[in-house]
C-alpha cells in the first residue's frame, strides 16, 4: 500500500488533456481518506461528506497553482482541517454533539475478511466512549489522533502534513493519548487504543 502523502505521485499530471482530469484522477485517489478524516474531526457522517466536498472544490479553484504533485495531500488537508475546524467552532458543539448524530457504524470500504460484524456490534458502547473522547480533545491533539489511528500516516508523514517536525508530532501524539487515557480511565478499551489497536476505529475507516 502506498503512503498517503505519496500516493498521489502515481498521478501525471502531463497525461491528462486538461487540468480537470488530473484533477478527478486525484480525487479519486483521495476521497476515501478525505471523507473519514473529516468523520474523525467533526464525528457527523453527513458533516463529514460535505465538507470533504467543500474541501475538494476550494482546491480544484486553486489547482493550477499547485506546482508540485507530491505536496497535493499536505496542501489538500490544510483546506480540509481548516474547514472543519471552522464548523466546529461556528456551531459552538457541545462536548458530545459530535457522536448524537453519527450512525452507530462508519461505511466500510476495507476488504471483505478485515471486518468482523459481530466483534463490531459488540464493542458499540466501548466505541461509543472513544468516540466522546475525542471529540473532548483540542483541534491539535484530535487531528493526531485522526491521522495516525484512522489512517495510519507514518509519523514522518504528519510531519508533513501538519507542517512540523518529527519531534513536534511524537510530542502531540503521546500528550493526545495520555488525555485520553484519562478520560477512558478503568475502562478496558483505553490500553488498546493507547498503544495504537483502536481495531474498532480502524475497521471503519481502513486505508486501501
Amino acid at each position: 500500500m502506498d503512503s498517503l502523502c505519496e500516493q498521489n505521485t502515481a498521478v501525471a499530471w502531463g497525461s491528462y488533456r486538461s487540468p480537470r482530469e488530473a484533477f478527478e484522477a486525484v480525487v479519486r485517489t483521495h476521497m476515501k481518506d478525505a471523507y473519514f478524516i473529516a468523520l474523525g474531526l467533526v464525528g457527523n457522517r453527513e458533516d463529514a461528506l460535505e465538507l470533504s466536498q467543500e474541501a475538494f472544490y476550494r482546491a480544484y479553484k486553486h489547482f493550477d497553482q499547485l506546482n508540485d504533485q507530491e505536496r497535493f495531500f499536505p496542501w489538500f488537508y490544510q483546506i480540509l482541517r481548516n474547514l472543519c475546524f471552522s464548523h466546529l467552532r461556528k456551531r459552538r458543539l457541545r462536548r458530545a454533539e459530535s457522536l448524537d448524530e453519527l450512525d452507530s457504524e462508519p461505511p466500510q470500504f476495507g476488504p471483505a475478511d478485515a471486518f468482523d460484524p459481530e466483534m463490531v456490534a459488540e464493542r458499540n458502547e466501548s466505541k461509543d466512549r472513544v468516540w466522546r473522547a475525542i471529540s473532548r480533545l483540542d483541534e491539535k491533539h484530535r487531528e493526531v489522533i485522526v491521522l495516525r489511528h484512522f489512517r495510519q500516516l507514518s509519523y514522518d508523514e504528519m510531519a508533513r502534513v501538519l507542517f512540523c517536525n518529527r519531534g513536534t508530532v511524537t510530542s502531540r501524539l503521546y500528550y493526545a493519548r495520555q488525555r485520553l487515557k484519562e478520560i477512558l480511565e478503568g475502562s478496558p478499551e483505553t490500553d488498546g487504543f493507547a498503544d495504537g489497536s483502536a481495531d474498532e476505529l480502524r475497521k471503519g475507516g481502513q486505508r486501501v
